[in-house]
């Protein structure tokens, strides 16, 4: 399987690129790219890893499901293409953010300057039909992108997980946290954040605190 991905993400990830479940995997989403208006657009669908080399992460951040609206979706978790409305998860996210740190709520709902700093916005799965959320669940993606999250645990050290709801937890069972920083909380979206379980988790100064205790350059949030 050919993959257009970064260099030091694909020496890592070949063997799981070889494997007959990701063969299969790469089938479904090509047809249902033929079929189907689906998200985000193909050269985008391993963005993630071509924002942000494994060489330079610092954070990673797990999703569950990539946007299914028209022109939101660009290969990176809880972000938005420029220019488009910000969803309500992504509201709550910059909310908590402007508390915090203390800083102006941002314009632009693109994430890409956290990628390009060394965050891994890493959904569960990367592709998704238009306006049905969760199409493209239990058809392979899971399998691979928890394989990204055990190779990050086995090869890198001191990594500052993000692990926002439950679904991003249980991602995160493979962590071995005697390594890497975990920070867990409830989820940004309205339901969760509404009931006390996101703001004022200070997940981002408290990431920043870590990279400073090991003499690693902070995440301009």
């Amino acid at each position: 399987m050919n993959v257009k991905i970064n260099d030091t993400w694909k020496s890592m990830l070949q063997p799981e690129f070889d494997k007959p479940y990701f063969e299969e995997l790469i089938r479904f989403v090509k047809d249902e790219y033929v079929k189907s208006t689906c998200y985000p657009k193909g050269n985008k669908i391993f963005e993630v890893f071509n924002l942000c080399s494994i060489d330079d992460l610092k954070v990673v951040i797990i999703g569950q499901d990539p946007y299914h609206g028209e022109d939101q979706a660009h290969g990176l978790c809880f972000s938005v293409n420029e220019g488009i409305t910000h969803p309500p998860s992504l509201i709550n996210i910059f909310k908590e953010i402007t508390t915090d740190l203390n800083i102006p709520y941002p314009k632009s709902g693109s994430l890409e300057k956290w990628a390009k700093q060394g965050v891994l916005l890493l959904n569960a799965t990367l592709t998704v039909r238009a306006h049905h959320a969760g199409s493209h669940q239990n058809k392979g993606w899971e399998q691979f992108t928890d394989a990204v999250i055990s190779i990050i645990s086995e090869q890198k050290n001191n990594i500052i997980f993000l692990l926002w709801g439950g679904f991003a937890k249980k991602k995160g069972f493979k962590i071995d946290k005697s390594k890497h920083c975990v920070l867990t909380c409830g989820h940004p979206s309205p339901l969760s954040a509404n009931r006390g379980y996101w703001f004022g988790n200070k997940h981002f100064s408290k990431t920043n605190e870590y990279l400073k205790s090991n003499n690693l350059t902070l995440i301009n949030w």
